[in-house]
């Protein structure tokens, strides 16, 4: 359960996000304007919250529990591949087909491309290397480390040999944007979202024996092998999704997972995978707030959450050694 000490920290944080999402939906909307004015301002932000709740959900559930299956908190689940396995992806089809086409492809032709690849990718990957029972999962994380390196170089080559104008705008679509998503893939990604957690959860509990190693989860009656590749390719899931929905953005669960630990000293993942939910949307809310209301920014929110993120684990290393 949670210390008594730490429930005003979980009351203040969904304060805060119920100020933020408010303060997303009907901040600059202008006194004077009109109803229909006011419907599509309304109609166009609530969407985006949506694809900013749906993201906040796989980015932040994803990072922490990926952690606890690497007994590692310096990784993310983008280690095994998948966001250069979709920059490829784009690439290659700016490349080949070229960019007028790449545009004119319905945003759900694409959406189901990219998770189908990601999800695919995944499967094979785990399922292949981590088939034998001795083998270690760090050779499954090696094996995707080594593919995203070939997948970025590839890209690198391909960006380099392509026409100039298709390179300027594969750019734009290389960075997490939510601006005009369909709300047909919306509600695609809700449903799948609710039905994994739906039967991955009951599951979540056995996490917690995983902190202790996998020694100790073994000795404990924790099935390591069933259990490790059913959260695997759930994570998987959930990282295709967000990233299929806008975009390579998984350095925020980094930063999400990090907080996470720190802010809320518990072990139940029934407890931590929510809090972490929470704090990722509210990021992701209040950035996208800043930049496009506050600010009103042209870069995308993934560049400002990169650069806070960046600046905050430097912060947090330079602090780490001088309490060595």
């Amino acid at each position: 359960m949670i210390k008594d000490l730490e429930i005003p920290k979980l009351l203040i944080l969904l304060i805060l996000l119920i100020a933020a999402i408010i303060l997303f939906l009907i901040y600059g909307i202008p006194t004077d304007a009109n109803e229909f004015l006011i419907i599509y301002i309304l109609k166009t932000r609530y969407q985006k919250l949506i694809a900013l709740i749906l993201v906040g959900i796989c980015i932040g559930s994803s990072s922490l529990i990926f952690q606890t299956l690497t007994n590692n908190r310096l990784l993310t689940p983008s280690i095994i591949g998948l966001d250069s396995l979709y920059v490829l992806m784009q690439t290659g089809l700016m490349y080949l087909i070229g960019a007028q086409r790449v545009i004119k492809f319905s945003s759900f032709s694409s959406f189901l491309l990219s998770l189908l690849l990601m999800v695919g990718f995944a499967y094979l990957l785990f399922t292949i290397l981590f088939r034998n029972k001795k083998q270690s999962l760090y050779f499954v994380l090696l094996a995707g480390l080594i593919f995203n390196t070939l997948f970025s170089s590839i890209s690198s080559f391909i960006q380099a040999i392509m026409d100039p104008n298709d390179f300027m705008i594969l750019q734009n679509q290389l960075f997490a944007s939510f601006n005009a998503i369909n709300t047909k893939i919306l509600w695609i990604s809700f449903i799948i979202i609710v039905v994994s957690f739906a039967i991955n959860w009951p599951f979540i509990k056995e996490l917690d024996v995983l902190l202790l190693g996998k020694e100790n989860a073994i000795s404990l009656g924790i099935p390591y092998q069933k259990l490790t590749t059913r959260i695997f390719l759930w994570l998987a899931l959930m990282v295709a999704i967000a990233t299929a929905l806008v975009g390579p953005i998984t350095f925020l669960g980094l930063l999400v997972a990090h907080i996470t630990y720190h802010s809320f000293h518990t072990f139940r993942h029934q407890i931590l995978v929510p809090i972490a939910i929470v704090i990722c949307i509210f990021t992701l809310v209040l950035g996208q707030h800043l930049v496009q209301n506050l600010l009103h920014l042209t870069v995308q929110l993934s560049v400002l959450l990169n650069l806070i993120g960046g600046s905050y684990f430097i912060f947090t290393l330079i602090k780490g050694r001088k309490n060595l």
